[in-house]
């Protein structure tokens, strides 16, 4: 059967190859192995096992040439010719590179993420790539955490809208097109919130957050049709995702409705074992399989200290050992390969295993992906500071002093998961002012102050040497006073100075949390000292998370937060500076002012003494320093004529809300007109506040629109503790429009259950 439940024209095909299948294949067709290219022990035994039948999907290869050779050795050597499964981290682009996803949610522009990820796919199936372990849906309210860069930030609403434009872009109108690819969405479930922000620490969910603030972006990633969901690395509440069947099977697949497959993270089932849950890998195996996990994703190795490398089969392995003891019924291992065989059917892998080496090479270079790189980054920025400087007059310059370790690091420019990176071709900030700038226009650069290296470092500095090209660049000598005098100089005699400070791109991402927020080095002394000579400061901030701006922003003219960008970032970033275009993007997370605060979100609880709720330090504000949903353009929206359809609706009723904006400027600016609501009482209390609807506009100097938004039931439904249920409320709402989550913009409506003829409640 189809994932719609009907009869499709190659499900005979799938059932006839089931029935032929050995233990052994069908456990390989649930087995992925990681392949280094330069890691020959580990390299022999994996392609040992695709000859043997024992392989249904590798990860970490994206060389057309590569993935044609070892297809050739599943389709053309094993017994039955089963196709591979070919799996990347795609996740902010492949040779073309968009801003990392954080910087992509603060475009709060759907349509854009739906073409962005549809540019990715094309590139990553040209090269034979079919699936992507991304989007990471997990919300992130902790900015310590690293991965808070690669997911939509602290709103489920948002996450969810992202989550599905996400998965659209992958998987398009269908993935047999050989211009698309499976979406896996990730980290099932509740992996962002990790105790203390430390990746991979245990997570302790109520259901209330479980279903509230964690599941929606996944509701809406497999309502929008994704083919894979990956589970989480981490325990929830004791029991580690890989193994937990009321998440896996009743939650994701009953609930939820998930058809597709279900992979583990890497080495998550052996894991298991580590994490004290199962006695041994066979135990291990079992417990993932029946909690309804349906692939492995194993190192294919094992470092075994002084000894060295070994290699190690994935523990999945072991279970046509268990299904010939009973300790497995074997129908429930025919279930798991029925639906990874069934992918590979609708991605046509079985008539097309192979693809054209010749024709990648075009696509990887397409002039179209660069163009849409560029306009990603635009619309991604977010302006936080603005005194007047911007945008830059080019008639009233004479220099421009650029300065900061990161104007012309391309791998910052980048950002963290490229491992097919285009270093020649990326445009770093100092590039793209040089470009737009203009002959007229004299621009001159000095780093000022070297990058820190981590001092624990990055586990996939390691994997740079395995991949070829993505090993990082040698730094040069640098005399740090030398070059911190002379950019204190150089600032000295320009007209201004940008200065771009922020993380490296090993600074964010996974494994990748930070125990402060602070400015990394001696970049906060840069920037004291650049201050200190009266030259006005442009920040550019190149990080994938919020930093501590406490002791900057007052030393600053301008802030433009542009995240790491991508291929065009400089492109973007110049044309930005220069009112080009304008700024539209707005934070997809609470800003805070310093690390004491975290986590801080905008959708909090009303406590005791709710007048205070600003003043719970001593020392400093609880409040942020730039809220959830803001950022500034180059002009003023004025928001008017708040109307709502009717003043009392039941509670299965609709609410139309229409509002009027208007740009007061006589500059063109982009806005994103966001809806916020507040339940005043029910069966339990709700956040001050709540995103329900946004839209993105872009605005004409002096045009009035309105903009209409339909809020359905299901923006008032929420899981209430009391109940144990999902439950709409008769209660008085509060609504807001504005530009933020701090609207002023309000109006009020009543919800009331209506009795029909027969007397029921509806």
């Amino acid at each position: 059967m189809s994932r719609d439940g009907q009869a499709q024209p190659g499900q005979e095909r799938l059932e006839a190859l089931l029935a032929s299948m050995t233990l052994e294949e069908k456990a390989g067709q649930l087995i992925q192995y990681f392949y280094f290219p330069d890691f020959a022990l580990q390299t022999t035994f994996v392609e040992e096992e695709i000859r043997a039948g024992r392989v249904g999907s590798l990860l970490f290869v994206a060389d057309p040439a590569l993935t044609n050779r070892l297809q050739r050795l599943a389709v053309e050597e094993s017994r039955l010719g089963i196709p591979l499964l070919f799996g990347f981290d795609v996740i902010h682009g492949l040779r073309t590179i968009f801003p990392v996803p954080l910087g992509l949610a603060a475009s709060w522009d759907p349509q854009l993420v739906e073409r962005v990820q549809a540019v990715a796919a094309r590139e990553a199936r040209a090269v034979g790539i079919h699936w992507a372990f991304a989007p990471m849906v997990d919300i992130a309210r902790d900015p310590r955490w690293g991965r808070i860069v690669e997911g939509a930030g602290e709103d489920p609403y948002l996450g969810a809208r992202l989550a599905a434009a996400h998965v659209r872009g992958f998987q398009g109108e269908g993935i047999d097109t050989g211009e698309h690819i499976a979406a896996g969405p990730k980290h099932f479930v509740g992996y962002g919130a990790a105790l203390g922000g430390r990746d991979y620490d245990e997570v302790n969910l109520s259901e209330s957050e479980l279903r509230n603030l964690y599941l929606p972006p996944f509701a809406a990633a497999v309502e929008a049709g994704a083919e894979n969901i990956m589970s989480s690395y981490v325990g929830i509440n004791g029991v580690p995702a890989a193994a937990d069947r009321r998440l896996l099977t009743e939650v994701l697949r009953r609930e939820l409705g998930f058809r597709g497959f279900i992979v583990s993270d890497a080495n998550a089932v052996l894991d298991l074992t580590t994490h004290g849950l199962t006695r041994d890998e066979r135990e291990a195996a079992r417990r993932a399989l029946e909690a309804g996990l349906d692939m492995e994703m194993a190192l294919g190795v094992q470092f075994l200290g002084e000894s060295g490398p070994a290699a190690r089969p994935a523990a999945f392995a072991t279970l046509p050992e268990a299904v010939r003891a009973g300790v497995i019924d074997e129908r429930l291992l025919d279930e798991a390969v029925r639906r990874v065989l069934a992918l590979k059917f609708r991605l046509g892998l079985f008539e097309r295993p192979y693809v054209d080496e010749d024709r990648a090479s075009t696509i990887l270079n397409a002039p179209a992906h660069r163009e849409q790189a560029r306009v990603a980054a635009e619309r991604s920025a977010v302006l936080l500071r603005n005194t007047g400087i911007l945008p830059l007059d080019r008639t009233r310059l004479r220099r421009l002093a650029v300065l900061g370790p990161l104007a012309s690091d391309k791998r910052a420019t980048l950002g963290p998961w490229v491992f097919v990176p285009d270093l020649e071709g990326t445009v770093t900030v100092l590039d793209g002012l040089r470009q737009v700038a203009g002959s007229a226009l004299q621009v001159d650069y000095a780093p000022g102050v070297p990058m820190p290296t981590r001092p624990i470092p990055s586990p996939f500095a390691a994997l740079d040497q395995l991949v070829p090209g993505a090993s990082t660049m040698a730094s040069p000598a640098f005399d740090e006073q030398a070059e911190f005098e002379r950019a204190v100089a150089l600032a000295r005699s320009a007209d201004v100075a940008v200065l771009v400070l922020g993380e490296a791109a090993d600074m964010s991402g996974e494994a990748a949390s930070r125990s402060t927020l602070d400015l990394p080095g001696r970049q906060q002394e840069l920037l004291e000292a650049v201050a200190a000579t009266g030259t006005p400061i442009v920040l550019v901030l190149l990080c994938g998370r919020p930093l501590d701006l406490r002791r900057v922003v007052e030393r600053t003219a301008a802030i433009l937060v542009a995240w790491h960008p991508g291929s065009e970032g400089g492109n973007a970033v110049a044309r930005l500076l220069f009112g080009e275009v304008a700024p539209g993007g707005k934070l997809p997370v609470s800003w805070p002012r310093s690390v004491g605060q975290v986590p801080l979100i905008y959708a909090h609880l009303r406590s005791h003494q709710p007048q205070t709720s600003g003043l719970r330090y001593w020392e400093e504000e609880s409040t942020p320093l730039y809220p959830f949903g803001f950022g500034l353009s180059y002009g003023e929206v004025e928001y008017s004529d708040l109307q709502l359809s009717a003043p009392l609706i039941g509670l299965h009723d609709t609410l139309e809300v229409s509002v009027v904006l208007h740009n007061r400027s006589e500059r063109p600016v982009e806005e994103v007109a966001q809806l916020y609501l507040h339940q005043r009482y029910g069966r339990a209390a709700r956040p001050v506040r709540e995103l329900k609807a946004f839209e993105r506009v872009s605005l004409a100097p002096g045009e009035r629109r309105t903009l209409r938004f339909v809020l359905g039931a299901e923006a008032r439904r929420y899981w209430s503790a009391a109940a144990g249920a999902y439950v709409l409320d008769e209660s008085v709402f509060d609504l807001w429009v504005g530009g933020s989550s701090q609207a002023s913009l309000h109006a009020e409506f009543a919800v009331q259950a209506q009795k029909d003829g027969s007397g029921a409640l509806s």
